[in-house]
């Protein structure tokens, strides 16, 4: 629409003529909306809001009169509010481009004026404390023209030939140069330990694997001798299982090659010795019942032949004693010693044939002395050779 005018976000529009605005100002201010300015009645102007910056380059002298050149930049612009508007428009709005120049002047005098009461070990140490107080005494000032300050970085601070800020700081670059060295030969060392220790950890890792390479190789050679052994060893012991099948076969053989000589030999032996035991033990009872009865028949016959050759065979041993040269020395004693001993003979030969039938087997046999002897016994006749008596000794010859 035709007379309608709208400043921009970061504009101010100052309309002159007409009605004074706030304070008396001789415009007013419009911000944020658009207004209907009469053509020809009123003028529009515009002042910028926007961030204006300004750099400072100055040679300032410190407290102890050491030149330094400080390079300092500030970052300002016009305050919203409608005093400072007011105040920046009177000032600036015809050459918005002073307002970086008179800024720039008015931190370059602040500036000189700080850096004058400290040392350059503060200024160079404590930057932003120098900063801090340019602000705190600009403000005031910079208030006055409706400018803010957002910002004061001081960039760099030189002392051009002096050597003042290198030597002061020299010991603190010995130290950081120390402390460097010593950084890095510690680092050296840690790099060295740290080269050590993985060199024993790959020699630790290579005896592990030599370890378990040479297990394994022993093992495969077990197992490649156990299964070079595997054949000969299931033949020996298939051959052992055939030799003790073998065995165990002619131990049933023999088992019953035994049974059948049993029962072949030992069984027809023993029945025929048991038959003829048993016909024997027969046949020896049969002979003792006959020996019994013979014998029993034999006795009584042979007492009676005894007593009836008795007188024979006493006379028959004094006939021994017809030849021989016999002295009696004793008398009728003598004589009768004679034939009583001859009688005497007589009964023990008796005695001796009734005991021979006696002690005869249990066959019915008689003892073969018996049988050799034809059951007589020689007649002796008791010696009388050396015999006394009362009448003296008797001689035979």
């Amino acid at each position: 629409m035709f007379g309608y005018r709208v400043p921009a976000p970061d504009e101010a529009m100052l309309i002159s003529g007409g009605r004074r605005g706030l304070g008396g100002a001789p415009f007013r201010v419009v911000t944020g909306h658009g207004k209907f300015v009469l053509p020809v009645v009123r003028k529009v102007r515009f002042l910028t809001l926007s961030m204006c910056e300004s750099e400072v380059t100055e040679t300032c002298v410190t407290r102890q009169g050491i030149a330094l050149h400080v390079r300092a930049v500030i970052a300002f612009k016009v305050g919203n509010d409608h005093e400072s508007i007011i105040n920046a428009g009177q000032r600036f709005l015809s050459d918005q481009e002073q307002m970086s120049v008179l800024t720039g002047r008015i931190f370059a005098g602040h500036l000189r004026a700080i850096i004058g009461s400290m040392t350059v070990e503060e200024i160079v140490t404590e930057r932003q404390k120098l900063a801090a107080e340019v602000l705190d005494t600009s403000k005031t000032e910079m208030a006055k023209i409706g400018l803010i300050v957002d910002s004061l970085q001081i960039q760099s601070i030189d002392d051009g030939d002096t050597g003042y800020i290198d030597a002061m700081s020299a010991p603190h670059k010995a130290a950081i140069q120390r402390q460097a060295q010593i950084a890095q030969a510690q680092a050296t060392q840690a790099a060295v330990e740290a080269e050590q220790v993985a060199a024993r950890n790959q020699a630790e890792y290579a005896r592990q694997t030599a370890i378990v390479k040479a297990e394994y190789s022993a093992e495969v050679d077990r197992a490649q001798a156990q299964a070079a052994q595997a054949g000969p060893l299931a033949q020996a012991h298939a051959q052992q299982e055939v030799l003790a099948a073998q065995t165990e076969l002619a131990l049933r053989q023999a088992k019953l090659r035994q049974q059948q000589l049993v029962s072949e030999v030992v069984k027809p032996a023993e029945a025929e010795a048991e038959r003829v035991r048993i016909l024997a033990s027969a046949e020896a009872q049969r002979m003792k019942i006959q020996a019994e009865a013979a014998a029993s028949y034999d006795r009584v016959a042979l007492d009676r032949m005894l007593i009836d050759q008795l007188p024979q065979i006493v006379k028959e041993a004094a006939g021994g004693l017809a030849g021989a040269n016999v002295n009696v020395l004793n008398g009728a004693d003598g004589l009768g010693e004679i034939a009583a001993g001859l009688v005497s003979q007589g009964l023990t030969i008796l005695d001796s044939v009734r005991q021979n039938l006696g002690g005869q087997d249990s066959d019915g046999h008689r003892p073969e002395k018996d049988a050799d002897k034809g059951g007589s016994s020689l007649l002796q006749l008791p010696s009388s050779k050396g015999r006394k008596s009362d009448d003296g000794p008797v001689d035979v010859d």
